[in-house]
């Protein structure tokens, strides 16, 4: 069983940073894969960004195009840690964010991938 808290999350107004972590319970065998999703007030949650990790291939990442150029998704295995850096927010980053994890390291942006969940950390951006 892998537990995942996120934490970060924050009032911030437009333009600012934040970085949100999100921590893993568990123990990293050969490989496993990540993900950051938001569920802004009224939508569905929607993909923000992908992380795996494998010991023959390393990292490889993915950002939705909403976060293209504003943010940066990163791991420490030694912390057992996924980050997600985002910059220059935005009134419509506003949104819960999860972090999500599953084995294996194929890319997917499915919310039916993900086995584990997080609890969720609010992001209010304001204008």
């Amino acid at each position: 069983q892998v537990q995942l808290v996120e934490s970060g999350g924050g009032l911030v107004q437009a333009g600012d940073s934040l970085r949100l972590s999100c921590a893993a319970s568990g123990r990293i065998v050969n490989s496993y894969r990540m993900a950051w999703f938001r569920r802004a007030p009224g939508k569905e949650r929607e993909f923000v960004a992908f992380l795996s990790w494998s010991r023959w291939t390393g990292y490889a990442t993915t950002l939705a195009d909403s976060v293209k150029g504003r943010a940066t998704i990163s791991g420490d295995n030694a912390k057992n840690t996924m980050y997600l850096q985002m910059n220059s927010l935005k009134p419509e980053d506003t949104a819960v964010y999860y972090c999500a994890a599953a084995p294996g390291a194929a890319y997917s942006a499915s919310l039916s991938t993900y086995n584990y969940w997080g609890q969720g950390t609010q992001v209010t951006v304001s204008s």
